[in-house]
């Protein structure tokens, strides 16, 4: 990858692209540390570094830290990733999104477009559910004090602010996809994850020496955090092996004599990722499990409520039964979204109408059969993989003692490290594909 980056460098168009992208990646980045006017930012920042909320520490992760210290880009690009979410699956049940969405550039368009006004009604949403959170969990939040006029005046002043954070983030990410390099909305994600590897390992070596030197043991919790390190480059191994493997099925064309050309002849093969919903599931899976957290979290800050006790103490974030619940849920959705992506019954078809077929199996149902056959059992060794590197995180992190100690469960996630890893070799591999145009535009003139 070191090796593509430097030749890329050497492209003037392509070096053009990869500045853009860090500019604009930089401008997120300052906007990060911009605090949102109307917050008493000393008080908000004391109250938040000693949270220890596992679903706004989740958040938090994804957005860079934005939402733990009160920026303007405290939503980040959530609300546009989960107004994306939706209309995919508003696609598979509305005919009319249906239709949009296959008839090419103008269809998607206007899906585009769907998609940012619902991503701003989502932005609200979210924005006066976080200062009714803040408000109702921070003494003093708001500058200006007791007057309710005038608390209510600044609570709609920040939900405004923030809407209008999450709307330019949008903007930064599409900017990047149509001048960049890469998915926009993918590394805004990538660049908030990454940058809060530093401040975790930090926490973690502040958190071991003092406790270290009570116990009078100074290398068990330095062996647990080189442990972790460990574990985390192992799981990028092994994310990285996985995301590349495939299962490649040979098609045999037959040779069609048209005229005075012969047509066909040749053998080929279908390409089946055994991940081929990448991310996807464990976000459908997160957001189900954190959507109604989100609204207990809003609706009763003070968990008064007994259901909403019981729910956090089993079906919530860091629950007794969040690990179960997240493996089902990840296998149901890595299913439903392998449906999505391969049709047999399409793909079989298209292969007898180009004279082709599978070796040993007959043209039409049978190839069809076959093909769902092969996808299903991929799709579960898929569904499978996903679901360990899910629970790795949250039984290692969050139950062995020693990991536990050093509070590192909320930082690295099963979906963080999926992402990171996935951005980064889908961003090596446009790379490689742009110089690779670069090349044979050179050799054809």
């Amino acid at each position: 990858m070191l090796q593509t980056i430097k030749n890329a460098f050497t492209a003037p168009d392509i070096r053009k692209k990869i500045l853009i992208t860090l500019f604009l990646l930089l401008l997120y980045r300052v906007g990060c540390f911009v605090p949102v006017p109307g917050l008493n930012f000393e008080t908000f920042s004391a109250t938040q570094s000693s949270s220890t909320n596992d679903l706004f520490s989740m958040m938090s992760t994804i957005t860079g830290g934005s939402l733990q210290y009160g920026t303007i880009f405290a939503l980040g690009i959530l609300p546009f990733i989960n107004a994306s979410i939706i209309m995919q699956l508003l696609t598979l049940v509305f005919p009319k999104l249906e239709r949009l969405s296959k008839e090419g550039e103008e269809g998607r368009e206007k899906i585009n477009q769907y998609t940012r006004i619902f991503s701003v009604v989502l932005g609200i949403v979210q924005g006066i559910g976080v200062v009714i959170s803040w408000k109702d969990s921070i003494s003093g939040v708001f500058v200006g004090g007791g007057n309710t006029a005038d608390q209510v005046f600044t609570m709609i002043f920040i939900v405004l602010i923030l809407t209008g954070g999450s709307c330019l983030v949008m903007w930064l990410s599409e900017r990047i996809t149509e001048y960049g390099i890469g998915n926009g909305s993918s590394l805004i994600i990538f660049v908030g994850i990454v940058s809060t590897l530093g401040d975790t390992l930090l926490n973690a070596m502040t958190k071991i020496i003092p406790d270290q030197i009570k116990t009078q043991n100074t290398t068990e919790g330095i062996w647990y955090l080189l442990g972790f390190v460990l574990m985390v480059i192992l799981l990028f191994g092994l994310i990285v092996f996985v995301d590349s493997s495939e299962r490649r099925i040979p098609v045999v064309y037959a040779k069609r004599v048209r005229g005075n050309k012969m047509y066909g002849g040749q053998n080929t093969f279908i390409p089946i990722k055994v991940n081929s919903g990448g991310v996807m599931p464990i976000i459908f899976a997160s957001s189900l499990i954190m959507f109604p957290q989100m609204i207990m979290q809003f609706a009763d800050p003070s968990y008064e409520s007994g259901f909403v006790q019981w729910w956090y103490k089993w079906m919530g974030v860091g629950s007794y039964l969040y690990g179960p619940i997240m493996f089902l849920l990840i296998i149901f959705f890595a299913f439903f979204y392998a449906q999505i992506q391969f049709n047999p019954d399409d793909v079989a078809r298209m292969i007898q109408q180009n004279g082709g077929s599978i070796p040993g199996f007959r043209p039409g149902r049978n190839t069809s059969d076959h093909l769902r056959k092969i996808n299903n059992r991929i799709t579960l060794f898929g569904a499978i993989y996903l679901g360990v590197i899910a629970l790795i995180p949250i039984y290692v992190l969050g139950y062995v003692p020693g990991f536990k100690a050093l509070n590192l469960n909320n930082s690295f996630t099963a979906t963080g490290l999926l992402i990171v890893v996935s951005v980064a070799l889908e961003l090596d591999k446009q790379l490689q594909s742009q110089l690779m145009i670069k090349a044979n535009k050179g050799f054809l003139k």
